[in-house]
């Protein structure tokens, strides 16, 4: 097949692709734009197959196995646990790359460079100077090792294997940037020459170096910043498919992981954005390292009972759900939604303020009430819902804490201050629906829970509002 034919194919998987994602951007379309992306992979697969003349038997092989996996676990994994499997699908892509820079590396030492050069020619019609393929295949495994270890470290805090708390250390800040330092100094080296031994030792040092730097630069980052964390892992897995793509010189590799590169790093910058915060501060300032005070916030909680509970909500005339992690871990998207359709049939007018770092990812309220069938047009943005906050005759917050917590308006004191939280405490009743008295992932006391407006409802979210649909039964 020839090679205008092949970048014709590449072109169209590449279009494909950023149909694909344009589509994700709306709910009733983003099932369409993602098999539209699968059938851009696809062709993009097959073009490479039939161009580069590859034993197609092991390629399927690898496509079988690697389905029945993912198939696998995509169905076993639990709405709470979709966070952490994103992580660690965002650390397999960061080690795809890894090998890949390593394998070309492999190849490129024991063939030549002159031949490697000359191969790639072949193959893309382009010439390329040798210090450039070096440093492609540096900057692969470098940004491809630090994803991979980062995204583990960010599966572990997610899943509890280790603590969500920010990890700090003395010398921290210190040891990153002499690490980092010595990851370019490594890659100067490899472009002395591929068969230098010099060149090799610096090869190996960077592979151990990007593993380390990947650990080390995601140990600091606390749990209430995990939403960022993902994103920006998720922009780095992009952005090192995109370096593989330049060393084996794959238009269609490079185009993809710059897709994936940019929109997650405009959604990290988003988000933070949200948090009122930078990307330098979310990454090494170690928020959540220490916990508030105790008796900070002044006050104390009231607890209801959802009887009580029921007649305010009878006489509600417009209600907001505010939801967080914590109707994930209690699986209670769908006791909401039939809440909110009760709610509805009652003549209430109801709204969902989604804020943009609620839950452990990016989405994730919005990915758990899409799954409950919640009508896209009822789903508000924290903009949105703001203004008419003070209007609202109940809130009902879900599992929320730091995006409902109003220390970040008006206790300069906080770590969360000048952040953008959803007004929950100007509605003139709120319900918190929570476990127990505990801080949330952050390990910042939430003084919403202590206002005179706040009644606390407590005990396991879906059995809470379970409780409630049974009232309305009555």
């Amino acid at each position: 097949m020839s090679a205008v034919l092949i970048n014709l194919l590449y072109i169209i998987s590449s279009i494909l692709f950023i149909l694909g994602i344009k589509m994700l951007g709306a709910a009733d379309t983003a099932r369409r734009g993602n098999r539209l992306s699968s059938v851009g992979m696809l062709l993009a697969v097959v073009a490479t197959l039939l161009y580069l003349g590859l034993d197609w038997r092991m390629v399927a092989g690898g496509i079988a196995l690697g389905t029945i996996i993912g198939g696998i676990a995509a169905m076993r994994v639990q709405m709470t646990g979709m966070p952490e499997m994103v992580a660690l699908f965002n650390g397999f892509g960061g080690l795809a790359s890894l090998l890949v820079g390593v394998a070309e590396y492999i190849k490129l030492r024991d063939g030549g460079m002159s031949h490697y050069l000359e191969q790639l020619e072949k193959q893309s019609g382009v010439t390329v100077p040798d210090w450039f393929v070096m440093v492609a295949i540096g900057l692969t495994v470098l940004i491809g090792g630090i994803t991979f270890t980062g995204s583990m470290i960010a599966y572990g805090k997610l899943a509890a294997k280790i603590s969500g708390k920010a990890i700090l250390f003395p010398g921290q800040k210190l040891i990153n940037i002499i690490l980092i330092v010595a990851s370019f100094v490594g890659m100067g080296l490899m472009t002395i020459g591929v068969d230098s031994p010099t060149a090799v030792i610096a090869g190996l040092a960077l592979v151990v170096l990007s593993l380390v730097l990947g650990v080390l630069m995601t140990l600091p980052i606390g749990g209430g910043d995990m939403p960022v964390v993902i994103s920006l892992l998720n922009s780095l897995s992009g952005i090192a498919a995109s370096m593989a793509g330049f060393i084996i010189l794959n238009s269609v590799l490079v185009v993809a992981g710059c897709l994936v590169g940019a929109s997650g790093i405009i959604l990290s910058m988003i988000m933070c954005k949200a948090m009122n915060r930078s990307i330098g501060n979310v990454l090494f300032s170690g928020f959540g390292a220490t916990t508030q005070a105790a008796g900070a916030v002044q006050g104390e909680m009231k607890a209801s009972s959802t009887e009580d509970a029921y007649y305010v909500l009878e006489a509600a005339q417009s209600v907001v759900f505010i939801p967080g992690y914590g109707m994930a871990v209690a699986q209670a998207q769908h006791a909401v939604k039939e809440l909110a359709s009760l709610l509805e049939a009652n003549g209430a007018e109801v709204r969902f303020a989604i804020h943009p770092v609620a839950g452990r990812m990016p989405g994730h309220m919005n990915v758990l009430l899409a799954e409950a069938d919640v009508p896209y047009e009822q789903l508000c943005e924290m903009d949105q819902v703001n203004p008419i906050m003070n209007t609202v005759d109940v809130a009902i917050v879900i599992g929320a804490n730091d995006v409902v917590n109003p220390a970040a308006l008006n206790d300069p004191g906080s770590p969360i201050y000048g952040m953008p939280i959803i007004n929950a405490h100007e509605a003139k009743t709120v319900y918190c629906l929570k476990r127990g008295k505990g801080t949330g992932f952050s390990g910042l006391e939430n003084a919403l829970f202590f206002g005179e407006n706040t009644r606390m409802l407590y005990g396991d979210a879906k059995a809470t509002v379970s409780a409630l649909v049974s009232e309305f039964g009555k």
